[in-house]
């Protein structure tokens, strides 16, 4: 939170914390933006306050405002100003910007203004999980302070009943009292801001984490005691020196947040993985998030059932793969009889090789996931679930074998013409389609899924330049600095 650098936590921490459901609490982002700028506003508007001159005679409050907004930029710039705290940072500087205008500061005019921001200078932005799952937890909390404001007005100004209310109603609003008050009202938005963003996480991270009611007030009250006192006042004394002892104190509140994430993360199904979607789920998942946080009647909220009925047909209805070939073609996951994936590869991608598995809904680490293959130098040997031969190609004297004995060929390298393999998939396919996955289909066809058109050939994105293939009697052209370049 000081320096919005998380490489010092160990993987073991970062695995607790992931899935536990509370990850979000390392990454500089909304969360964190918005205690920093709320401690400068309440801060600095209690301390402006502590004179009666300045309270009685002068707008303090907006200049608070304005005061938290440079704060708020120099914490964004101390942080590294990522693309996560930069989202986090115009809607901050929007909600303050607010308060000098005179106009609420919670709406979703606000919001809206935000994301129109984002969306103008980075409209790549809106396909990002960052993007979704912030604008979507904002969302869903001030839908919920909304109503909750509408409903206690509504509770003032409504007249005392001629007669006495019965049991049922009394504890309808004792009930409702304590959900818009207090531990409740905290428990109420987190579970309204999970509700919104579980679509998101599901599609981006194949995963969702059950206990996030419990880890995220727990952690939240220990980062608001530890975390955010500590971080401003070590970087106010780092400079002269003074900040050893707020740096053990806050080493306090990490060791405690580390082990309720291990408490949370060791109990049954903390971690429910999920298989990747029908390409069409998120969308109608996204409307109903949008129906129930934007409509302001009932009747028309409703209408996020239906559109997450459909989506949830569609995140049950994802279409899975039986092989999976990133774009550098130096590795490959293909799955087996058994209906697991296995990884081919002498050193397949840890990023890649966990977000294939991740898709699958499969909870096995990568180095778990290649005992089914054979492989020596030249590269890996395996079998689809209907028998047919993979061979992963790393060295260029394997063509002759392979090709000739193999049903699907994939290799960093330019395959050669003579080679025999039904499927060949080389450096120059994958430089026209990007990524590849292959499904089997019952008659014995393959179907094709890549990452970008063989035609596509946009100004960000052109077309590959052709260059003739390579027979197997002009293997000795490929030099030394070619075959090695892919597999670094």
């Amino acid at each position: 939170m000081v320096t919005g650098k998380r490489d010092f936590l160990s993987e073991n921490a970062k695995d607790l914390i992931r899935r536990a459901g509370i990850f979000h609490i390392v990454t500089i982002s909304g969360m964190q933006m918005t205690l920093v700028a709320g401690l400068f506003f309440v801060g600095l508007r209690r301390l402006l306050a502590a004179s009666q001159t300045l309270a009685l005679n002068y707008p303090i409050k907006k200049w608070a405002a304005a005061l938290a907004m440079v704060g708020a930029l120099l914490y964004d710039i101390g942080t590294g100003s990522r693309v996560g705290t930069e989202r986090a940072l115009v809607m901050t500087l929007i909600m303050l910007a607010a308060v000098l205008v005179d106009r609420p500061s919670l709406s979703m005019r606000n919001l809206a203004l935000a994301v129109f921001f984002v969306v103008a200078f980075e409209p790549e932005a809106i396909l990002g999980a960052s993007f979704q799952l912030s604008f979507a937890a904002v969302g869903a909390l001030i839908a919920v302070y909304e109503s909750r404001g509408a409903y206690l007005a509504q509770s003032r100004t409504r007249s005392q009943p001629a007669r006495p209310q019965s049991r049922l109603a009394e504890w309808r609003e004792a009930a409702l009292d304590r959900l818009l008050h207090g531990p409740g009202a905290l428990l109420v938005a987190t579970l309204c801001a999970t509700s919104a963003t579980a679509s998101f996480m599901a599609y981006d991270f194949h995963e969702l984490s059950p206990y996030v009611l419990i880890g995220n007030p727990l952690t939240l009250a220990v980062i608001e005691f530890f975390a955010v006192p500590c971080a401003l006042l070590g970087a106010a004394l780092y400079p002269f020196g003074l900040d050893g002892f707020v740096w053990r104190w806050l080493e306090m509140g990490i060791d405690l947040i580390v082990w309720l994430a291990g408490l949370i993360a060791a109990a049954p199904g903390a971690s429910l993985h999920v298989k990747a979607f029908a390409p069409w789920a998120l969308l109608f998942l996204a409307l109903a998030v949008l129906s129930a946080v934007l409509w302001r009647t009932w009747t028309l909220r409703a209408t996020a059932i239906p559109l997450a009925l459909v989506g949830l047909l569609g995140a049950g209805g994802g279409v899975g793969f039986d092989m999976i070939v990133p774009a550098t073609g130096d590795a490959a996951a293909i799955r087996l009889p058994s209906g697991e994936l296995t990884l081919l590869g002498r050193k397949p991608g840890a990023f890649a090789a966990e977000q294939w598995l991740r898709a699958d809904a499969d909870a096995r680490a990568p180095s778990d996931a290649r005992s089914a293959a054979a492989c020596d130098e030249s590269g890996c040997v395996g079998r689809l679930a209907d028998g047919r031969a993979v061979s992963l190609v790393l060295a260029r004297g394997a063509f002759l074998e392979d090709c000739a004995r193999a049903a699907i060929v994939v290799t960093p390298l330019r395959a050669p013409n003579g080679c025999a393999a039904p499927i060949v998939i080389d450096r120059e396919k994958l430089a026209e389609t990007g990524a590849i996955s292959l499904r089997l289909l019952k008659d014995g066809a393959v179907a094709w899924t890549t990452a970008r058109g063989i035609d596509e050939d946009r100004p960000w994105s052109r077309r590959p330049a052709q260059t003739p293939r390579q027979s197997l009697a002009e293997e000795d052209e490929y030099s030394d600095a070619e075959l090695a370049e892919p597999l670094d």
